[in-house]
């Protein structure tokens, strides 16, 4: 019996060396080969002269009224001109480079020519002459590669749909079909590949698209499912110590903080692991939202660990941390790759016995030398800085440890719904009482000198000031500025009366944070710095942020940098200085200016990128659709999302008849090859 799955190889023709080729297009099987779908189509129907609007592109069916003649400029340059008979006008027909044509026109013989018409002229710029067979079709574009061709793709298509058409099964369910009035799944796979019009086609995408989102959603919504019911560690201690904790607190937290410390001690007290996303924009409070479920962890008897992307931040966040738990029963380490030797061999002992129980460092938290009494909380900051691989080996060093990942990179629903689909997410969607929007502008490099005078004024009403540039050092190949160059114009402007420091990606780790304690001690009122000061870096006293080369930075990232300043009670101000040579990069620059908050940004930032790897490589980006966009798709992907959702809420969905297809389906999808 004819199988979907059966590898593409049984087709007629593809031998090991096609297989090949198809396979680096991902055509495995008989179902990859017959849901490799157009991206476009070539209208090849015949139109007559009076319907045709000047430019477009059409064929013409007529009979060649003169010998064509080829003309030659050059070894490799040729015109082949000749002249058609179409009804009763004479169009002049001209082809570029192709001489060999000529041989396929006979005064008198009827041609289907394909090209551009020039309306005014009476021309036709040809592309291509077609086989009798092409004519009055939608003629499908494939994605191809220099080893297969699209007439090779579009015979496979034909030849695979011929023999397994009877094959084909609707996975989708019939109650979700006739709910969105969907298409059945051989109607949509005859009509991507063989439209009839282009409606037919349209109808047929529409379908496909959902179809992908929903197929992908109930993988991802089933893997959830199946990971929920692990068992996770139970942590029972009541809620009075937290909030004793919390009203000693010399501020109030906001409702949306309160919400979310609820929605983390709820997963701490059940019997499923947590794996939760908290996301909130930079300066929400994510800090004090973590150090409560630190708190809940430690006093119900288990240990913590906080993994951050750099040594600073990891550094900022131990004495944080170790100050707020001043007086409790919470023992704080600092553990990085900085770390002495001798401090270290003293530490992790400590750590193995359990009598440290808050870990704060680096990736160093997951080296196997690092052993645990009882993880019982695993918190990983910024946590697209990490690979997931190293947020799993942390995750992996106890049966059943809890995960809270955060991110102060606002997550578009589309990332949501997609890439951290198999998470549980909170948002802190509101900001503390007090914070004051950063105030943006944007500038040309050649006004700068005018803004000096502004600089000078905060600066001696003793504020700081960051200056930020994408480059260490000066690059011929790129014209940016870059922080060394920065650094010595900074200080020939604002020096001895104000002292400017340097901090790059280049220095020592012991280099880094020395810098960075000058400047917090406001040994150094102006820093000049890479973007290693992009994530996490508090200090209060600095309420201006300068970015050179400001287009050159991606909106989430701008943003990122803008969050440095604005975090105590003073007004403060974000300069972006750029010359974008293009309309998407003024666009990014007015999103900026026009707006603070960075769920609006990090959308945008998707829109203007497209659905790339926005959140770093480590992190993967959007999972790659075939057909559907989920940038422009969103309203499609959340419906899709929504239903998957509701299928597999019901205990019993694997066993429902209606379901049965559905499931099989799931199951045969390798889910280790999702995120890959």
């Amino acid at each position: 019996m004819k199988n979907l799955y059966d590898n593409v190889s049984v087709l007629k023709g593809v031998g090991p060396k096609k297989a090949e080729a198809l396979a680096e297009l991902d055509i495995n099987t008989i179902y990859d080969l017959l849901t490799y779908y157009p991206f476009r189509y070539d209208d090849f129907k015949v139109k007559n002269l009076s319907d045709i609007v000047d430019q477009e592109k059409v064929t013409l069916k007529g009979k060649i009224a003169a010998d064509p003649v080829v003309n030659y400029f050059g070894r490799r340059r040729n015109l082949l001109n000749a002249r058609l008979l179409v009804g009763n006008d004479i169009v002049r027909v001209t082809f570029f480079n192709q001489p060999w044509l000529k041989k396929q026109m006979t005064v008198g013989e009827e041609v289907l020519i394909y090209g551009r018409f020039d309306k005014n002229k009476a021309s036709l710029t040809g592309i291509k002459i077609l086989s009798s067979t092409e004519g009055n079709e939608m003629n499908p574009i494939y994605p191809v590669n220099k080893h297969i061709r699209q007439k090779t793709i579009r015979d496979l298509v034909k030849l695979a749909f011929d023999e397994y058409k009877d094959s084909i099964e609707d996975i989708i369910p019939a109650d979700i079909r006739d709910k969105y009035k969907l298409e059945s799944q051989l109607q949509v796979i005859h009509d991507m590949h063989f439209p009839k019009t282009t409606k037919d086609a349209m109808l047929a995408r529409r379908t496909a698209k959902f179809a992908e989102f929903f197929l992908f959603q109930m993988r991802l919504q089933s893997l959830k499912s199946e990971e929920q019911k692990d068992a996770g560690i139970s942590i029972k201690d009541d809620t009075h110590s937290v909030e004793k904790f919390m009203g000693e607190l010399p501020f109030q937290l906001t409702d949306a903080q309160k919400r979310v410390v609820n929605d983390i001690l709820g997963d701490l007290k059940s019997d499923r692991q947590m794996n939760r996303l908290l996301q909130g924009d930079v300066g929400s409070g994510k800090t004090i939202v973590a150090a409560l479920a630190i708190l809940f962890c430690i006093n119900g008897g288990y240990q913590a660990a906080l993994m951050a992307p750099t040594e600073i931040l990891a550094e900022q966040h131990a004495n944080k941390l170790a100050n707020l738990f001043a007086g409790t029963r919470v023992n704080v380490a600092l553990l990085t790759g900085d770390t002495k030797a001798a401090a270290k061999k003293e530490l992790l002992p400590r750590i193995a016995n359990g009598e440290i129980n808050l870990v704060i460092g680096t990736h160093t938290l997951f080296q196997d030398n690092v052993e645990y009494a009882n993880l019982g909380l695993a918190i990983i900051d910024e946590q697209h800085r990490f690979g997931v691989n190293q947020r799993a080996k942390l995750r992996q060093k106890n049966d059943g440890t809890n995960v809270l990942a955060m991110t102060a990179t606002p997550i578009p629903r589309t990332l949501a719904i997609t890439s951290y689909g198999e998470m549980d997410i909170s948002i802190i969607d509101e900001l503390p009482a007090g914070r004051q929007p950063v105030q943006t502008a944007w500038i040309k490099e050649k006004q700068f000198d005018s803004s000096v005078d502004f600089i000078k004024q905060r600066l001696k009403s003793g504020e700081q000031i960051y200056v930020v540039t994408p480059l260490v050092e000066e690059s011929e190949a790129v014209d940016m500025k870059n922080a060394v160059n920065i650094f010595e114009n900074f200080k020939s402007i604002f020096e001895p009366e104000f002292k400017v420091g340097l901090l790059h990606g280049k220095m020592k780790d012991d280099e880094k944070n020395e810098v960075m304690t000058k400047f917090e001690n406001n040994e150094y009122q102006i820093l000049v710095s890479t973007t290693v000061i992009e994530v996490g870096v508090d200090v209060s006293n600095a309420t201006m942020m300068i970015v050179f080369n400001a287009d050159h930075f991606g909106l989430a990232q701008l943003h990122q940098l803008r969050g440095r300043v604005g975090r105590g009670d003073k007004k403060s101000y974000c300069l972006l200085i750029s010359d974008p040579k293009t309309e998407t990069g003024v666009k990014r620059m007015n999103v900026m200016v026009d707006s603070n908050d960075g769920f609006v940004i990090s959308q945008k930032d998707l829109e203007l990128r497209g659905p790339g790897d926005i959140m770093g490589k480590a992190q993967s980006g959007l999972p790659e659709f075939k057909i559907g966009d989920p940038v422009a798709d969103l309203t499609m992907l959340s419906i899709a999302q929504q239903e998957a959702i509701q299928i597999v809420s019901q205990d019993d969905w694997k066993n429902i008849t209606s379901y049965s297809k559905l499931y099989k389906y799931v199951q045969q999808k390798n889910n280790k090859k999702m995120f890959d």
